[in-house]
């Protein structure tokens, strides 16, 4: 609209400017040439206003969509400066991550309701915004992914006990609450990053009863790890006791009679050969060797 009533007005103060010379031409009146300089310069201005229309400018994080009269291109606009048909309606569409956040009560699986506050990041597919546009319009948030959220976030909870959000499957549930809302939105041109779980509202009585049963458990746990552990060195102890039986029986039936008498024998000889040895040879022990003395 600006582009036309831009082009109406150049149009005319250049028939206002044309006729104001041919008067100065003619009357030589100041006031004629005063009023085709002013024409003029609304003419240019307005021209430069005109050619500013058949340009656009798309911001960094966004995607234009182009509506001319009903007419939507399939060809989106990049974000930078692009070239429009001036008649045209550029509708700018953010692809950057959004978040959505809603506080809602959910049944679980034991039939209770549980306040959950949760979020939703998304973005849209910038190669689906003429589609969106076209199906769908600007408000697609509320259109397609706010109901599709509470939706499926009611139907995963209802699968689970309640202490499952209390519990390390909280983050299984928030993946599970992602993949089953991507499946639903992918198609209509919303992209799911994830669904985080912020806060879970329990009733006070079944809050302490979780935290007594997960006490509870990490205790049995933790007993099941003690148990672990002294079955683990009984079992060390044992196999380090047979070691040294076999060690000992080994050895055992390495040592013979004829193996000992040698080693007698070996050391009666040394003794014999050093200096600095004293020694009583007072008779014959068992085996016939010699029962010695040392006289230090």
């Amino acid at each position: 609209m600006l582009f036309l009533l831009s082009i109406v007005i150049v149009i005319g103060a250049i028939v206002v400017g044309l006729n104001a010379r041919k008067k100065v031409q003619e009357e030589h009146n100041p006031l004629f040439k005063t009023t085709a300089s002013a024409a003029g310069l609304a003419a240019v201005l307005f021209a430069l206003i005109a050619l500013s229309q058949m340009f656009t400018v798309v911001p960094a994080g966004n995607v234009g969509v182009v509506d001319f009269f009903g007419t939507v291109s399939d060809n989106t606009l990049k974000a930078g400066i692009n070239f429009v048909n001036p008649l045209a309606r550029v509708i700018k569409f953010s692809v950057k991550t959004q978040e959505i956040k809603e506080v809602m009560d959910v049944p679980s699986k034991e039939g209770m309701t549980v306040q959950l506050e949760i979020s939703a990041l998304y973005h849209l597919n910038p190669d689906k915004a003429a589609e969106v546009y076209k199906s769908v319009g600007e408000n697609y948030v509320e259109i397609i992914l706010e109901p599709q959220f509470r939706s499926v976030a009611r139907g995963v909870t209802a699968g689970y006990e309640a202490k499952a959000l209390y519990t390390s499957e909280r983050e299984m549930l928030a993946q599970i609450l992602m993949n089953d809302l991507e499946k639903l939105v992918a198609p209509r041109g919303v992209t799911v990053e994830s669904t985080p779980l912020r806060r879970i509202g329990l009733p006070p009585g079944l809050t302490a009863s979780i935290e007594a049963k997960l006490q509870a458990e990490q205790q049995s746990q933790q007993m099941q790890f003690v148990l672990t552990k002294e079955k683990q060195e009984a079992d060390r102890k044992r196999i380090e006791a047979q070691g040294i039986s076999d060690f000992q029986n080994i050895v055992a039936r390495g040592i013979s009679e004829q193996l000992l008498r040698w080693k007698g024998i070996e050391a009666t000889e040394k003794l014999a050969n050093s200096q600095n040895t004293k020694v009583i040879v007072i008779g014959a022990g068992k085996d016939g060797l010699p029962l010695i003395l040392d006289t230090k």
